[in-house]
């Protein structure tokens, strides 16, 4: 497989959401062998293009979903979580909630990507320019830290093969 076709998977699977960038780095660099510092750049380019597009219909299309009929309940689901998210970030205040989304989205757990970040910033009508500050530098931070995290692995796995 080119090289070339290794960055564009590694870029779509950064805009998958709760994979994102969290999944794409370390796969890109541990699994497909990408030099690690274009990686990243690929894979914060793929995890932000979703993001206006998340800030400015995903409530509008998610609520629209919760009245069909059949198959509402993802579409309930996914609001649930974006509304639980929102109340985490609006817990210390209007004044923190710029902070709060940028850790939100800057710690890598399951579930606290850019995805459910800038979807739990628009239920909250947060202004938009703060919404995409807050979330690049949560993006910006993920994203180094699954760096430093997928290169002590591929050190570890390179020094297990070494040893056997």
């Amino acid at each position: 497989m080119s090289p070339f076709l290794k960055y564009v998977i590694v870029f779509f699977i950064s805009m998958v959401p709760l994979i994102e960038l969290r999944g794409a780095v370390p796969y890109g660099i541990t699994v497909l062998g990408l030099n690690e510092y274009v990686t990243l750049a690929i894979c914060i380019i793929g995890n932000m293009l979703p993001v206006p597009i998340i800030y400015l219909f995903a409530r509008k299309v998610l609520v629209w979903g919760s009245t069909w009929k059949h198959g509402s309940g993802i579409f309930k689901w996914i609001l649930r979580k974006g509304e639980k998210a929102g109340k985490k970030l609006t817990k210390n205040g209007s004044n923190g909630t710029f902070i709060a989304l940028m850790l939100f989205v800057g710690i890598p757990l399951p579930g606290t990507g850019a995805w459910t970040g800038t979807l739990a910033a628009s239920m909250l009508d947060m202004d938009w320019k703060k919404t995409s500050v807050a979330v690049i530098l949560g993006v910006l931070m993920a994203g180094i830290i699954m760096l430093v995290v997928s290169l002590l692995a591929k050190a570890g796995i390179t020094s297990i093969a070494d040893f056997f």
